[in-house]
Parts: C-alpha cells; sequence; structure tokens
C-alpha cells in the first residue's frame, strides 16, 4: 500500500500554523529555591516526625479488646511511617535539587540541555 502524499494546501496549512510558545529553561535560581524549599519542608517533616513519635511514646495505644488493639497500633505504625516518609522524600527531591544546581553551574550545561 502507498502512503498517501499530503497535498499542496496541507503543505501550506502546516507552514501556517501557529508554533506552540516555547517556555525559557530553568536555571540555576530556580534549582537553589526548589532545593532550600524542598530542605525546609524535610526538616519540618523531620520535626513533626519527632513530635507524632514522642506522643506515641508518652501515650502508647492500650484497649482490652485485641481487635481494637490491633487497629489501634496498625493506625499507630501507619502515622509514623507516613511522617518519616515525608521527611525522606522532600530531604530526596532536595538532595537532587541540589546536585542538578551544582550540575548547571558547571560549564556546559547549555549545550548538554539543547541535546535530546
Amino acid at each position: 500500500m502507498a502512503t498517501p502524499q499530503p497535498t499542496p494546501s496541507s503543505k501550506a496549512a502546516e507552514a501556517t500554523a501557529p508554533q506552540a510558545p516555547t517556555r525559557p529553561r530553568k536555571g540555576p535560581l530556580s534549582f537553589i529555591s526548589g532545593s532550600l524549599t524542598s530542605f525546609g519542608l524535610g526538616w519540618l517533616s523531620l520535626q513533626l516526625s519527632f513530635r507524632v513519635l514522642g506522643w506515641y511514646a508518652v501515650h502508647p495505644p492500650h484497649y482490652t479488646a485485641r481487635f481494637a488493639q490491633s487497629i489501634a497500633v496498625f493506625m499507630k505504625t501507619l502515622i509514623v511511617g507516613m511522617t518519616f516518609l515525608a521527611t525522606f522524600t522532600f530531604a530526596f527531591v532536595g538532595l537532587g535539587l541540589f546536585f542538578t544546581f551544582i550540575r548547571s553551574l558547571l560549564p556546559g550545561w547549555t549545550q548538554a540541555e539543547e541535546t535530546p
């Protein structure tokens, strides 16, 4: 089967079609501000993690029903785990953005970002 050839009117329409505006590339200032923001949120998450952990250390869940105790321990583990997961996530993203900031300062950054 032969592929259909474009007609002259479709070529003219493609040539006159408006091009999508290109967004400016992110620069080092954007990377360092994102890194500092992420590290700040990671520090706040770490403080929250320690407070949640301290609260559960002082107020351990204690129920007489075995099923209720199991649910309480599950919820405690879930809440403490989620706070430490948030801490790790923010710190990891902050570290990645910091490394990207360092890389953007090295010579050859503009050539590397133009290469597909």
